[in-house]
């Protein structure tokens, strides 16, 4: 009688633990699969995580098969992980334990500032954008990879990135450098910016002007020849959006006398050249708009009034003049009526 009683205490024992380790203790509807794991997050930290988004439905029976199963002890990996509607305590562990992080798409669009690229990076993974502020601005730091807080910009292609949620400031920077690099080895690139005669900094920061002067992209490559034309003859490039970097007036619809009088080495109204450095993010369809730039005897360009959006080109002063006055006496009359419907 008493080996049956020990026998069944054992066997409701044992059902016991068995049901703590694979009966399902996460909920079989999850209102949120994914548990984001801060860096050195502890155990507890962990429990609190997974309790208040209700991921796990008893937190003592997780805490005691993290302890059977040794995980309670080890140190917790920081990530991003998707969890499972039903998983038992032993598959969560597992899980958890194994590391396996479910990866972000970091996408890295048209920003005006380095600032704008923190903010963008920091919403896609665990590092602060003040944190990756400061990396970006840490001359010590970027002058190992060949850059200056001027040039930096041209470091970033945007594009979609798969990351890994807890990625740091420096591994985020590493990343961009090794995207940098297999961006201008491939397509030929490399040469293409020797033939032209510019540093891959400088077809960036050519690309950038095109980026924000441009809005059509089968226009691009004629307007990145007119610019390298005005280069070659050492005329000023005269381009807006420099003006508006110069003056950080990045809502301007229109340059005025203010933007193209600022005193700044950005300004091309003021400065022969290229600026010191990108003005903005450069799509790669400018990047390469400059690098397959159109050759052609352009050095003038006005916005076209009955095809909004594109340009009219022109060889000469004269014949750019022309264009210029229409295209004013067509902005006056939308202005005019902008006025008149606001009364």
């Amino acid at each position: 009688m008493g080996i049956l009683v020990i026998s069944i205490i054992g066997g409701v024992f044992a059902y016991y633990k068995y049901t703590r380790i694979m009966s399902p203790n996460v909920p079989d509807i999850l209102e949120n699969n994914i548990v984001f794991i801060p860096t050195n997050s502890s155990f507890s930290d962990l429990v609190e995580i997974l309790h208040v988004n209700n991921q796990i439905i008893d937190t003592v029976s997780f805490r005691e098969v993290s302890e059977m199963m040794n995980f309670k002890s080890n140190k917790v990996k920081a990530g991003r992980y998707k969890i499972t509607p039903s998983w038992s305590n032993r598959s969560l562990i597992s899980h958890l334990r194994a590391g396996k992080q479910e990866p972000v798409n970091l996408v890295l669009n048209h920003g005006w500032l380095l600032e704008d690229v923190a903010a963008k990076a920091s919403h896609f993974i665990e590092t602060d954008s003040t944190d990756l502020i400061n990396l970006f601005y840490n001359e010590n730091f970027i002058k190992k990879s060949g850059y200056t807080t001027e040039t930096l910009m041209s470091l970033f292609i945007p594009n979609t990135y798969e990351f890994y949620w807890n990625t740091n400031e420096k591994a985020f920077f590493e990343r961009m450098v090794k995207e940098h690099n297999s961006f201008w080895n491939s397509n030929d690139r490399l040469s293409k910016a020797e033939k032209l005669g510019l540093t891959t900094n400088e077809v960036y920061t050519l690309a950038s002007i095109v980026e924000r002067e441009i809005s059509k992209n089968d226009e691009k490559k004629r307007v990145a020849g007119l610019y390298l034309n005005r280069i070659r003859v050492g005329m000023k490039l005269d381009a807006d959006p420099t003006a508006k970097f110069a003056t950080r007036d990045f809502k301007a619809t229109r340059i005025l006398y203010k933007h193209i009088r600022f005193d700044s080495p950005y300004n091309t109204y003021l400065h022969k050249g290229l600026p010191p450095g990108p003005i903005s993010m450069a799509s790669i369809k400018s990047i390469d708009a400059v690098l397959d730039s159109e050759e052609h005897n352009f050095y003038y360009m006005c916005v076209e009034p009955d095809n909004p959006g594109y340009h009219v080109f022109a060889e000469t002063i004269t014949e750019h003049n022309r264009n210029a006055r229409k295209y004013h006496r067509w902005l006056d009359s939308i202005e005019k009526k902008v006025k008149n419907n606001n009364r």
